[in-house]
């Protein structure tokens, strides 16, 4: 599939698959970008602009994702704040001519390669549940009672939602997004969150152990 005129956002960020990303749009451009798109289909593209390019000088091949509106509140002074929700991935083809004054492009869908088995099937559970290992020592630390996020039960969408609660630099998050192997995205996770696992379980018990003043939870006074 080709999107022959796509609205496209260049940014420092970069958005998954299924996954919200909150923007604030202040840029007279943007305003107008987003006034269009809540006319039209909702929709426009978002691609990561890296530090020191032009925008108009992100390389053809630069995978980005459909960012659907989800909400919109305008603000007195003419500003917006809106979630959007990454839906198919894209590959920027060229930036085109166009009398709007926010960028259009081409673009080509980009969909995963078709992957089962029980190695696959193995690995997103390992993942799984490291990622809710480490979530909780990270609760622990934080003192937030707040329950664990559901994770989906695939494994395509598990490794983009597990890749949007961690933080792992721009550079890899963009990596992810460009791989159209589950199968990798999910060993990629699988080695950061074993690294992470021993140390943070470590610092959860020493703040647990802190906060009982080394007395240990059923110490008495």
């Amino acid at each position: 599939m080709t999107f022959d005129q796509l609205p496209i956002f260049p940014l420092p960020v970069v958005l998954l698959p299924g996954t919200a990303l909150p923007l604030h749009i202040f840029e007279p451009r943007y305003r107008q970008l987003l006034a269009d798109c809540l006319e039209g289909d909702k929709r426009f593209g978002i691609v990561r602009l890296p530090e020191g390019i032009a925008e108009r000088e992100i390389p053809p091949g630069t995978i980005g994702c459909i960012g659907e509106i989800v909400s919109s509140e305008r603000l007195a002074d003419g500003r917006s704040n809106i979630v959007v929700r990454g839906a198919e991935r894209f590959a920027l083809v060229s930036f085109i001519a166009s009398p709007r004054p926010y960028h259009m492009c081409t673009a080509e869908l980009v969909e995963d390669e078709f992957e089962i088995g029980g190695e696959l099937d193995a690995l997103a559970e390992r993942v799984r549940d490291t990622f809710r290992r480490v979530a909780r020592a990270a609760r622990t630390l934080s003192d937030d009672p707040d329950p664990l996020p559901e994770l989906p039960d695939d494994a395509a969408s598990l490794s983009f939602a597990v890749t949007s609660m961690i933080d792992i630099g721009l550079d890899a998050r963009q990596e992810i997004l460009a791989s159209r192997s589950p199968l990798e995205r999910l060993r990629h996770l699988d080695r950061v969150l074993s690294a992470a696992l021993g140390p943070i379980l470590a610092r959860a018990q020493v703040h647990t152990l802190a906060k009982t003043n080394g007395r240990g939870a059923h110490a008495q006074p």
